[in-house]
């Protein structure tokens, strides 16, 4: 105990007391403390570079205004950023990165969450006094396939820059010029093409640079926000959701020191898509010896089929570790009930490359939940058996059941699944999402499956942290999730829920990236 309060300082902050580690500086203290204080070039996952001079605070008994991002709290110290004196500091600051960025808030994609019009509004609102022309830069830069650069909004904080030196340490930015000609841009030859590029839109402050998957589709101030995490590989980020009634629109990290800092890669941005009903499976697709319309009606199939196979080893279950805690109890548990299986087939292609990893957040395991999947059937008394034995047994099944892929790039063995399919004698294929090759098979109902986030659960990423995601509402109308599924299967009615997009269709990004 005695240990811990060597460790910690105390210090008064705009009149607040506060105690923090040692070491912590002034800007952590001010935020400790629930205090705001100007700034844009600190960002808590990057290093100092103490460039935009706006976080100026006064210290009792130093002449001199200081940086809080890079002054570390001394026990007893007392901070104040409400004097005159700093308020005036800091509006000079504000007036002159504002001095050569665009009037162009309308049209700017940050609009609504943008760093440069927070600040002002709690520290400025001051009257200009610049009567210089603005210096006009480059607009519209292309940087890579993902992201735009407006050299004219940016006000040089740097995070950029940092970002690819410190985390992805690409390397790719750079500042060139001198003074007021100064601009962030990329070495010749390099693009801004990493597997975590697109942190650099969400840590720009300014709308400098935007993502070109998103701008221009939505305003942010028309969006809501859910938390969920990323299902796209084994690491689980922790991600926000922005949707609203149109639909899903962008993924971005939730930061969170137990998992995933402040990042998130690019890739596990594209789950929004698989949200929005272009990419599901919006409605039963039957196979030839199935007469049904809905999700209920081939449920009810599925139940019946059972029902009639005396033999428990003609019933095959396959699984991908893509579904919840909870989604696997309910499952294996109403399934046990109807034919007192033993074993079930595991689907996880990433044999070969399980234990990758590049060192940031990727990792070769693309199921957000093996070690769910794995404590599941544990719990269960199931015995889970590699996938590559249905090369044997699927011609000997009446009936095989799966919980196919969410992600289906990072599944290489579809063609030879769907050939497997083809052998056994009624496959019931649940899933979110659409598998086109599926439609070719007369022995093949497809049953759509409400999505993660409207599904909800418990997910365990590859270091056993239990994660929880919450339930939102169904965008796709009549649509089972597992407990509903396992009612239908005990032979119990449902209560489907009303649906809440709009039916309108999303609007298109009609931005043309060719612009000169």
């Amino acid at each position: 105990m005695s240990d811990k309060k060597e460790n910690l300082v105390s210090c008064v902050v705009n009149g607040k007391s506060v105690t923090v580690s040692k070491n912590t500086s002034i800007i952590k203290a001010f935020k400790a403390a629930g205090e705001d204080i100007a700034h844009y070039c600190y960002h808590p996952g990057l290093s100092v570079a103490g460039c935009c001079r706006l976080c100026m605070v006064e210290i009792e008994g130093n002449p001199r205004t200081q940086i809080a991002c890079n002054t570390m709290v001394a026990e007893g110290m007392k901070i104040t950023n409400q004097s005159e004196k700093i308020k005036e500091d800091v509006q000079w600051g504000l007036d002159f990165h504002l001095l050569n960025h665009p009037l162009d808030c309308p049209i700017c994609d940050q609009a609504g969450e943008c760093g440069l019009q927070e600040q002002y509004m709690k520290f400025g609102q001051y009257e200009p006094e610049m009567n210089q022309n603005k210096v006009k830069k480059n607009k519209v830069v292309s940087l890579g396939e993902k992201i735009v650069l407006d050299t004219e909004r940016c006000i040089l904080c740097s995070r950029c820059v940092r970002f690819t030196d410190e985390v992805s340490k690409t390397h790719e930015l750079g500042i060139f010029n001198r003074g007021d000609r100064s601009e962030v841009g990329t070495f010749n030859g390099k693009e801004l093409n990493n597997d975590y590029a697109l942190n650099t839109v969400d840590i720009c402050p300014v709308g400098a640079l935007t993502s070109k998957d998103f701008r221009f589709k939505q305003r942010v101030w028309y969006l809501k926000r859910a938390e969920a995490i990323c299902t796209g590989c084994s690491t689980g980020c922790s991600i926000y959701l922005d949707y609203n009634d149109e639909g899903f629109f962008r993924v971005m990290p939730k930061p969170n020191e137990n998992n995933n800092s402040y990042w998130m890669c690019d890739e596990g941005r594209d789950l929004y898509q698989h949200l929005n009903p272009k990419k599901r499976l919006v409605q039963v697709c039957p196979s030839q010896s199935i007469n049904a319309s809905s999700s209920e009606e081939a449920v009810q199939g599925l139940k019946t089929t059972l029902e009639n196979i005396t033999d428990k080893t003609k019933v095959g279950v396959l699984v991908t570790g893509q579904y919840s805690v909870e989604d696997y109890q309910a499952f294996f548990s109403s399934i046990k009930e109807k034919t007192s299986i033993e074993k079930v087939y595991h689907w996880f292609d990433q044999k070969n490359s399980e234990n990758d990893f590049d060192d940031l957040l990727i990792r070769g395991d693309k199921n957000p939940n093996t070690k769910g999947l794995l404590s599941v059937t544990k719990d269960l008394s199931l015995n889970l058996v590699d996938s590559l034995e249905l090369k044997n047994t699927a011609s000997h099944l009446d009936v095989l059941i799966v919980l196919g892929p969410e992600y289906n790039k990072f599944f290489s063995t579809l063609d030879e699944k769907i050939a497997m399919f083809k052998k056994a004698g009624q496959v019931f294929y649940f899933s979110s999402v659409k598998l086109e090759a599926l439609d070719a098979l007369s022995n093949v109902t497809q049953i759509p499956l409400p999505s993660l986030v409207e599904r909800g659960g418990t997910y365990i990423n590859y270091k056993g942290l239990e994660q929880k995601v919450a339930i939102l509402p169904k965008v796709i109308s009549g649509i089972l999730n597992f407990s509903e599924i396992a009612k239908v299967l005990r032979g119990e009615k449902v209560q489907l829920e009303p649906v809440f997009l709009k039916t309108q269709k999303v609007k298109d990004n009609q931005f043309n990236f060719q612009k000169k």
